[in-house]
């Protein structure tokens, strides 16, 4: 079976290759996200939670707004909606303190689970919004197909062939893999195989037989090999989904993955099906295999590469990607209640290779400000600290113009992970529970083009820096064997050559983790000029001393 995996961005090396030849000031420091409401909004929704099978909703105003008839009104609207526009769920006593129930009505045309709420008052003429809007924060209350979860250690590969002896040889606990809406949606493309009929909500959509059976294949063949699979949501465009195509998306760019269509009714209201469909049939529960982690979306600051947008506009982009993501995260996490689902980024931290995308920063800082006004959540990271340039072979020793110790960093690689967990550490990024959200390294990887000695020390380096870090959930290697395309930008990253025959990082990495990484530490050793233990132990105190977060 053949995996089908990111092609790397070829413009960033390009244009980092001419940037290198430029010393470059970056990297101003942005402030953490606020927490304050829109102006003028006096009512807080304190929480949001599935209690049994209706919605409960609290509320408290700093300062009770006038309501022509002493009435709070709780609306529901769709993600696309903006302000008292959609249902009017429930009511209470404008006071103080509120608090509203109603049925959630999972399941049905009038589901509540993948909507936002908003309190607002009669006043005047009209209807005025007077709270932020939130959402469901518990969707995992009505899990039916929850699963344990497969973790069992961090070291991770994405596959070229699905050959268990390769990968249990490596000693490999996880794979990744990408999933393209484009290609599951719609009528089956082998007359065969009939067409997926699943009913969700009152509707009927349709899933392409031929293309979930290959998927089916490769979810099972890892579960029932012992790997952890990381699934990656990637919305390319066929003419099987342009209703899943944002309207700001529908230009003539090109690229591999495009924004979701959190904007229209028929676009949502899919997403919505898809998110529980998927979460169901890869839930480890009815044959097909089981999914853990769920990354929606690939390296979505990326915009005019990865998550395609044709607005600049910053706030714009992160609001609309926090609605797809609020659409997935309910989905998947009310049926499998042990399933992660990440938002991804990319290094470039404080430093656009591309001028039309996003700081990866200035995006993280955004994406949280949004989901903890609207509604903390377990979500979780996923980030990929590919060296800068990325065909610059030395893990350990990256330019001090690109790479620095805190966070006014241009870059985040695995020589300063540690200013991404520390940052990550701050109280305005905890997850709900107090603690430091998982993050999930599920792209990392390093060429071979100018010594395969190199990419040797450097995976044995990187390997270590993130085993060494405990917020670390997964280090996953990019990739299994090189790719001909890349190569001609000098990014050969595969632990094989083209030819299928290994390269000497194959055995380091299969030493990792195990008891003979001394074997691979002594090569990495002799290849640095000192000890790699030493090396990793020292960057760790010396961006742990710091905090990393300037």
């Amino acid at each position: 079976m053949i995996i089908r995996g990111n092609g790397k961005k070829i413009l960033m090396t390009l244009v980092l290759m001419a940037a290198l030849l430029v010393t470059t000031l970056s990297g101003a420091v942005l402030g953490t996200p606020a927490q304050a409401q829109a102006a003028g909004r006096t009512v807080t929704i304190t929480s949001c939670v599935i209690q049994g099978g209706n919605v409960v909703v609290s509320a408290a105003a700093s300062q009770v707004p006038a309501a022509a008839d002493g009435v709070y009104y709780l609306y529901a609207d769709e993600v696309y909606q903006d302000g008292p526009v959609g249902q009017v769920v429930a009511t209470a006593p404008a006071g103080a303190s509120a608090q509203f129930a109603f049925p959630l009505n999972n399941g049905t045309a009038e589901n509540n689970l993948m909507r936002k709420f908003i309190v607002a008052v009669k006043q005047g003429s009209g209807m005025v919004q007077v709270s932020d809007e939130h959402y469901i924060t518990n969707p995992e209350a009505i899990a039916t197909q929850t699963s344990r979860r497969n973790d069992h250690g961090i070291k991770g590969i994405l596959p070229h062939f699905a050959e268990a002896s390769t990968f249990k040889d490596l000693g490999v606990a996880q794979m990744v893999y990408n999933l393209y809406l484009g290609d599951i949606v719609g009528p089956s493309a082998d007359p065969a195989l009939p067409t997926i009929e699943f009913p969700y909500c009152g509707a009927v959509y349709q899933f392409n037989t031929a293309e979930i059976a290959k998927y089916d294949a490769f979810v099972k063949w890892c579960s029932g090999n012992g790997f952890q699979l990381t699934m990656t949501i990637i919305n390319n465009k066929t003419s099987r989904n342009a209703d899943l195509i944002h309207p700001m998306s529908r230009d003539g760019h090109v690229c591999p993955g495009y924004a979701m269509n959190t904007k229209e009714p028929g676009g949502t209201a899919h997403l919505k099906a898809i998110a529980t469909f998927l979460a169901a049939r890869y839930s480890g529960t009815d044959g097909h295999g089981q999914v853990d982690n769920w990354v929606i979306g690939n390296e979505v600051n990326a915009r005019t590469e990865w998550y395609h947008m044709s607005s600049a506009n910053l706030e714009l982009n992160v609001s609309e990607y926090v609605k797809a993501f609020r659409i997935f995260y309910n989905g998947i996490k009310s049926v499998n209640a042990n399933a992660r689902v990440y938002n991804s980024i990319d290094q470039e931290w404080g430093r656009k290779s591309n001028p039309g995308c996003f700081l990866s920063r200035e995006y993280l800082d955004r994406f949280t400000y949004y989901m903890s006004r609207e509604g903390n959540i377990d979500w979780g990271l996923s980030f990929h600290p590919y060296n800068s340039p990325l065909y610059d072979p030395y893990a350990w020793n990256q330019p001090s113009v690109w790479v620095r110790q805190d966070a006014s960093t241009p870059y985040i690689t695995i020589e300063n992970i540690d200013v991404l967990t520390s940052y990550m550490s701050q109280p305005a990024y905890l997850a709900p529970n107090g603690q430091v959200r998982s993050i999930s390294l599920s792209e990392i990887g390093y060429t071979s083009s100018f010594g395969e000695d190199l990419q040797a020390a450097s995976i044995v380096y990187a390997y270590l820096m993130a085993a060494s870090n405990p917020h670390i959930d997964a280090f996953i290697l990019f990739r299994e064997m090189d790719d001909a395309h890349e190569m001609q930008s000098h990014i050969a990253q595969g632990l094989k050559r083209t030819d299928g025959s290994l390269k000497p990082a194959y055995a380091c990495y299969k030493a990792l983790g195990t008891g003979n990484a001394a074997s691979a530490k002594a090569i990495a050793t002799q290849v640095i000029g000192q000890d790699v233990q030493t090396l990793v132990s020292q960057r760790v105190f010396q961006t742990r001393a710091g905090d990393g977060v300037r």
